[in-house]
């Protein structure tokens, strides 16, 4: 056995079943383990590392930044947070202020706690209830749990927060029912990932900001997947044209390094005061000097209509397969799903021998999240290896 799985295995809480090999290098879209072998990437970390690995950029962005103090603490002034703070609010319309966190469903928590804030100045106690939907993912700490409605997750945590409230996602007439006067926020995913990457439909964005104004609660999109490029507009819910009172973002931001994001309008901005909320490590001078660059490279213009087109061009050609097991392909940009008849996971396994890194969203789904980067030669690549996984396992 690989030396590095035994010390896994002896020294790692069991929260994960990984494969039998150890990665190892990488560069762009292409990952190599150990012992040689060379993987197609379609995962990128989860829809983490956009443009891919090795970018000489970002390499030279961590070297000059890992030259000076990786920390401060955001108990004082740090100029490459300042820097991309500005940046990141300059490419979010509706974003008047931005408070960094490590990951996404940190992320979320904080929105919850801004919501709630938000609401109790304004209209009292009481207003404390969140809504998410059905297929939802929005972490896995207490508050998000609680509102990422999997028994899976939920039931060994149990009890969770409280104040959780369960739509049907893309169904109008539920969250009419279930939005009310004690709701303070609602949150879902323009395109939910890990629920089998299904497009929030336009019919139910615009139905949510109209519910969301008559009831006095704020309106939060949660773009830690599907945000940063991945849909082929910068953030996902641009085509919508329904703007939200907070976003979360995380995954990409940095290309691997560790950082969250909570966009906020200036009227949820104002309620937030020094003490209201913290965190030691966000928004450090290392994390933001890189996220600095990942955001410049994929808001451009020419980035975006790559990723748009390319990923219509992945969708074109997965269509185009001649497998019985493909029922369906929906997504946009770079974040597509494959329905699938049989489970995903046998798939996934017998990808690995083709030199294909694949994930699931959920257990008949196949997740193609690609390093952004991806042309559409390695494209025809994928497709190659995907149809020679398909008929093995078939």
């Amino acid at each position: 056995m690989n030396p590095t799985i035994q010390l896994e295995q002896r020294y790692l809480v069991r929260a994960y079943n990984r494969p039998p090999f150890v990665l190892d290098t990488g560069q762009g879209v292409w990952l190599q383990d150990t012992d040689g072998n060379e993987y197609l990437d379609l995962v990128a970390g989860i829809a983490v590392s956009a443009l891919g690995y090795q970018d000489p950029e970002i390499v030279g962005t961590i070297v000059t930044a890992a030259s000076k103090p990786l920390h401060y603490s955001n108990l004082y002034h740090s100029e490459p947070m300042a820097r991309f703070a500005a940046h990141l609010v300059e490419a979010t319309p509706f974003a008047d202020r931005v408070h960094f966190q490590n990951s996404g469903t940190e992320s979320n928590e904080a929105a919850f706690k801004f919501a709630r804030k938000w609401a109790r100045q304004h209209y009292g106690e009481g207003k404390t209830d969140i809504v998410s939907f059905s297929g939802a993912f929005h972490g896995r700490t207490m508050g998000a749990l609680a509102t990422t409605p999997r028994p899976k997750y939920q039931d060994p945590f149990r009890p969770l927060m409280p104040g959780a409230r369960l739509g049907q996602f893309n169904d109008p007439a539920s969250a009419a029912e279930i939005i009310d006067d004690n709701v303070c926020a609602v949150i879902l995913e323009p395109v939910q990932g890990e629920g089998g990457i299904h497009p929030a439909s336009n019919e139910f964005m615009v139905a949510l900001r109209e519910l969301t104004h008559k009831h006095n609660a704020l309106l939060i999109f949660d773009e830690v997947q599907c945000g940063v490029g991945r849909t082929g507009t910068f953030w996902a819910h641009e085509p919508y044209g329904v703007m939200p009172d907070i976003l979360c973002a995380a995954k990409p931001l940095a290309n691997g390094l560790p950082i969250g994001a909570v966009l906020v309008s200036e009227r949820v901005a104002e309620v937030i005061h020094p003490g209201d909320h913290g965190t030691t490590f966000a928004g450090g001078p290392f994390v933001t000097a890189v996220a600095d660059v990942v955001v410049r490279r994929v808001s451009d213009p020419a980035f975006l209509a790559h990723v748009e087109a390319t990923g219509a061009y992945f969708k074109e050609r997965l269509e185009a397969l001649n497998s019985p097991h493909i029922q369906e392909v929906r997504g946009r940009g770079l974040m597509l799903g494959v329905q699938l008849d049989v489970p995903a996971a046998p798939i996934i396994q017998a990808g690995y021998g083709h030199g294909l890194l694949l994930l699931n969203a959920g257990s008949d789904v196949l997740r193609l999240v690609p390093p952004l980067i991806i042309t559409p030669a390695e494209v025809d690549v994928a497709i190659e290896r995907l149809a020679e996984t398909l008929d093995q396992v078939g």
